[in-house]
């Protein structure tokens, strides 16, 4: 479904944000980034122009985050929900009834926390356009993965996330949402993934991270 096709606002989105903090956090960076400790800094700074995106967006009501300590200082508007172990998949889970307890409902959106190119306005549009479907994903710049999973209402979701999650979504009846805004599938696992999303427009904290290591995007 083309995202341009779609007019209307859809808003009262709750959008979930499930964000790997740690040591371990964005290890296929490590040719960029070697220190691990540095390296976690920078999930940070993607983590957090991510949320700073979804929070301006005007279509999304609630953004919950699910984390197990990343650094989200200054930014402001999120509801924080501890990671309970057991994968990405569980994360989502917990977000999902957290975000949702009071009215299942509500249209829910899950986004991968490593998108620091994301436009507000792009958001929008896409969820916009996921409003007019029981499910919907957006896959990644790749096309294997996927960045966006989005249900008219919780109880729709079918989060299959890990390797080879677009055909995952696509199986349990999620629907391509096609010709998305590239800020919304570009996210950051790879050094060539981050150079990608540069070209898009970095947000301020990733800029400033990369600025600091005196290392512009490769």
């Amino acid at each position: 479904m083309d995202v341009r096709e779609c007019a209307s606002d859809g808003a009262g989105w709750v959008v979930v944000v499930p964000v790997k903090g740690g040591d371990g956090a964005k290890s296929r960076l490590r040719d960029l980034v070697p220190d691990p400790a540095e390296r976690r800094r920078l999930a940070d700074a993607l983590a957090g122009d991510t949320l700073e995106a979804v929070r301006s967006a005007r279509s999304v009501a609630r953004v919950v985050v699910v984390t197990d300590g990343v650094d989200l200082t200054g930014t402001t508007g999120l509801d924080m929900v501890p990671d309970p172990g057991g994968g990405l998949v569980a994360a989502v889970r917990a977000g999902v009834r957290a975000g949702t307890a009071a009215d299942g409902g509500v249209p829910v959106g899950v986004l991968l926390g490593d998108l620091p190119a994301l436009r507000p306005s792009d958001l929008d549009d896409v969820l916009t356009a996921a409003r007019d479907l029981d499910r919907s994903f957006v896959p990644d710049a790749a096309g294997t993965g996927t960045t966006l999973l989005a249900a008219r209402a919780a109880g729709l979701l079918r989060p299959r996330f890990g390797p080879g999650s677009a055909a995952a979504h696509r199986a349990a009846g999620h629907v391509d949402l096609d010709r998305v805004p590239p800020s919304v599938r570009q996210d950051v696992d790879t050094p060539d993934d981050l150079a990608a999303a540069a070209v898009l427009g970095l947000g301020p904290r990733t800029r400033a991270f990369l600025a600091s290591h005196a290392a512009p995007p490769p």
